[in-house]
């Protein structure tokens, strides 16, 4: 861990107290961005470990190198009634993440000039613990990891992520350059990143460093925060996939998830994913999901965060795949729309679509998968009594049925059965998609 006398921890807090980060504006809101709520609200996590939907109100929620306090605002309007603590090393940092959060009405926020090891100084337990780009920055993961660990509740969940040592390779050989120059001896300042301007303009286009890390947006009064985050950033490493797997180890934490696991997906590098070479048929299913993210990283180095999810371990609650419910399961099952897509414009938009008979395209609304998801019309009307409260399986059955009585093709009465298999059919594409959470219920929930 870095004590708070080190030279490293003095010219992080003094890079960071002369350059504030991010330099969002004060006025900008992160309340229309449905994929950005969609990652920090703690919903998202809590499911995917446990198919359950938790209500953030009341929950506590720490954002760990909060800076000026934009995650801090984005966590605020991911989970509403949630009480958010900030802390930074960074005193400038800090009283803008105060003035953030009071300029858009949370009142329910306070924040600390504090480093990760004093965490226990607060006497807060947490729901939900966002380390967001500061994990990379500590010598020793474990002990950082350990720290945030001895604050979180029992069930709580940690977000933080790693700069990715492969994907960022170029980077790190920039920031080694301009450290031979000496630019990275004190805090970067404006003449720091103007020699870094000019030398990377002065290299040829086709030079490896400057093809391959260089952007003409760095060159402008806005290239500057860029400038420091990538080239003239104090404490910057990178890591693999086996050492995030092995910190967590060290730290007896458990791994949840990647926070964009969709992403990380490494059947979807293959052409072919059923009708894959005999070797790697065999193989590829029987490795564990270290292994899996080990390979899709070696592969296909495309992420420069290793965004992740992890908590005490043993706390993963027992459920069956959706995938693998029965109809007895389904019958019991409760159905939640994602807190994100429950919006004005969602509901306008899909009530129009459905009156003018047209495919409603969910996906302009929150795009968990970056690709395009349309929802015919006449099935789209089920969603209709979630933006209200959560529905049951068999009422929402009913509805389509209401809708839909008489059978197109047959003009016979709609059969129940054939009425389930087009609702359950519509639930489970939007599960996997991220835009429904199914909870199945016990059958004492049911009658209560």
């Amino acid at each position: 861990m870095i004590s708070p006398s080190s030279d490293l921890l003095d010219k992080i807090r003094q890079q960071f107290d002369a350059s504030p980060y991010p330099r969002v504006p004060l006025d900008k809101s992160p309340k229309d961005d449905t994929n950005l709520l969609y990652i920090h609200n703690l919903v998202t996590p809590y499911y995917l470990r446990n198919q359950k939907v938790i209500d953030p109100k009341g929950k506590v929620i720490l954002d760990a190198g909060c800076g000026t306090g934009y995650k801090s605002l984005i966590l605020a309007e991911a989970n509403p009634g949630a009480k958010v603590v900030g802390i930074d090393i960074s005193e400038e940092s800090i009283k803008l993440a105060r003035q953030r959060l009071e300029h858009h009405g949370f009142d329910n926020a306070e924040f600390h000039v504090l480093p990760i090891e004093e965490l226990p100084e607060l006497d807060y337990q947490f729901d939900y613990i966002n380390c967001d780009e500061l994990l990379y920055l500590f010598p020793d993961l474990t002990v950082a990891l350990q720290a945030m660990k001895s604050v979180l509740k029992s069930d709580g969940i940690i977000r933080s992520n790693l700069h990715s040592s492969i994907q960022r390779f170029n980077y790190f050989r920039a920031q080694k350059v301009f450290t031979m120059m000496g630019l990275m001896d004190e805090n970067p300042e404006d003449l720091e990143m103007e020699i870094v301007v000019e030398t990377m303009k002065a290299l040829k286009d086709n030079v490896q460093l400057k093809a391959t890390t260089w952007n003409s947006n760095y060159e402008g009064e806005n290239g500057k925060e860029r400038i420091l985050m990538n080239y003239l950033f104090h404490g910057d490493k990178g890591y693999t996939i086996s050492d995030l797997f092995t910190a967590l180890r060290a730290a007896d934490l458990d791994f949840i998830s990647m926070v964009n696991w969709r992403k990380w997906d490494l059947m979807n590098l293959f052409k072919e994913p059923d009708n894959l070479p005999a070797f790697l048929g065999m193989s590829l299913p029987e490795i564990s999901v270290e292994q899996q993210l080990q390979l899709f990283e070696l592969i296909h180095p495309i992420h420069r965060l290793i965004d992740f999810w992890c908590g005490h371990p043993n706390q993963a609650q027992t459920f069956v795949p959706v995938s693998e419910w029965t109809d007895s399961d389904w019958r019991v099952a409760k159905v939640h729309l994602y807190p994100q897509l429950k919006t004005p414009n969602f509901r306008e938009d899909l009530v129009a679509c459905i009156t003018e008979i047209r495919a409603f395209p969910i996906s302009q609304y929150l795009s968990p998968t970056e690709e395009f998801v349309g929802i015919d019309s006449s099935i789209a009307l089920c969603l209709i009594p979630l933006l209200e409260q959560p529905q049951s399986m068999i009422s929402l059955v009913q509805h389509w049925k209401q809708f839909r009585p008489i059978d197109p093709v047959t003009l016979k009465p709609t059969d129940e059965k054939q009425a389930f298999y087009i609702v359950q059919q519509l639930l489970l594409s939007l599960e996997s998609l991220g835009y429904v959470m199914l909870e199945r219920q016990s059958d004492e929930d049911v009658t209560h």
